[in-house]
């Protein structure tokens, strides 16, 4: 359930972005940020993949070769590398990270307890029921075993600490907390200096200041259409123009030191109130048809972050599978 509720630091935030923006606005010929190039990339979850029915590495080989894509963003599962104490297996990212080698790929590569995919949170169960300060050492202590292994991998070209990390989502997760968060991205400077640190917002329901007060990139989400357990299915309102001022703004006034913002999660599978194998065919099309994909593309670079993540490539070769291919064509032809 997303929470509604803002502190009053919040609002003051909220007022002082507000009153800057419509500044800016009446006083600028244009809020577009107009490219001529942009790279692309996708976010691949091993175990939704499994998931969803699919042969995980042969899904990944194939996004591999069938899609012309500049960048990949991949997980370490906490719960999944280290399922029991002091017993790590590396062995499925080794193999994800040595294939986007081979393909001459670049990777953005997540660290912490909150990653990309259901439930959000994925800690192991020996670590679930500890107290709360334990939980965070040992979520510390898989950070420092992730970065040390593939700091000298010249593949990954940043760290993302944490996804969403400052939005109150997921399953079993603990509340937000922005001084464990700067304790987390501080870890990682101190690990690997040289790579970039990314931190991730929601870009619809959230204020960007924190993450991007502590990040040398700001990584947001983009969607269009989704499932509230409050208010149901919507459509988002906001242009494209919405976007370009709320991270330029934020970046003014808030962290100079910021270097950019791209979009982590571009939404291309539908949002969905039950899971995509309990819900049909039928529905999923038409809560997320590929003109929803091609418009959600061309939306993405209307706002001028030039490095954009799709969201959903394990749901386009779930929908091959049951010979619905137009999403992943779709994707070809315009990724390619």
């Amino acid at each position: 359930m997303i929470s509604l509720s803002l502190s009053a630091k919040n609002l003051a935030v909220i007022t002082i972005v507000i009153l800057v923006a419509a500044v800016v606005f009446l006083t600028s010929k244009s809020t577009n940020h107009p490219k001529n190039f942009f790279s692309y990339g996708v976010s691949f979850s091993p175990s939704y993949a499994t998931h969803l029915g699919l042969d995980w590495k042969q899904t990944y080989l194939s996004m591999l070769t069938d899609l012309k894509v500049n960048y990949l963003r991949l997980p370490s599962y906490f719960s999944e590398i280290e399922p029991f104490q002091n017993q790590t297996n590396f062995e499925d990212l080794d193999f994800m990270l040595d294939q986007a080698k081979v393909h001459n790929l670049k990777v953005l590569l997540v660290v912490g307890s909150k990653q990309p995919r259901w439930p959000e949170c994925h800690l192991p169960d020996w670590v679930k029921n500890q107290p709360q300060s334990v939980r965070q050492e040992l979520i510390l202590e898989f950070i420092q075993k992730v970065v040390l292994k593939y700091k000298q991998n010249p593949t990954i070209w940043g760290w993302q600490v944490e996804n969403e990390p400052l939005f109150d989502f997921g399953s079993s997760c603990d509340k937000p907390d922005f001084n464990f968060l700067k304790k987390e991205v501080a870890l990682v400077r101190k690990l690997d200096p040289k790579r970039k640190v990314v931190v991730t917002e929601t870009g619809e329901w959230r204020l960007w200041n924190e993450a991007m007060s502590v990040s040398d990139i700001l990584g947001i989400s983009l969607y269009h259409k989704s499932y509230n357990p409050i208010l149901g299915y919507i459509n988002y309102p906001f242009p494209s123009s919405i976007y370009i001022l709320k991270s330029d703004l934020t970046r003014k006034i808030f962290a100079l030191q910021n270097q950019k913002t791209i979009i982590t999660e571009l939404q291309a599978e539908p949002w969905l109130k039950d899971s995509v194998t309990q819900t049909s065919l039928e529905f999923q099309i038409q809560a997320f048809t590929p003109l929803d994909f091609k418009n959600n593309l061309e939306f993405a670079q209307k706002t001028g972050f030039d490095e954009i993540y799709l969201w959903g490539v394990e749901w386009w070769y779930f929908m091959a599978k049951f010979n619905h291919p137009e999403y992943l064509k779709l994707a070809q032809n315009l990724l390619n």
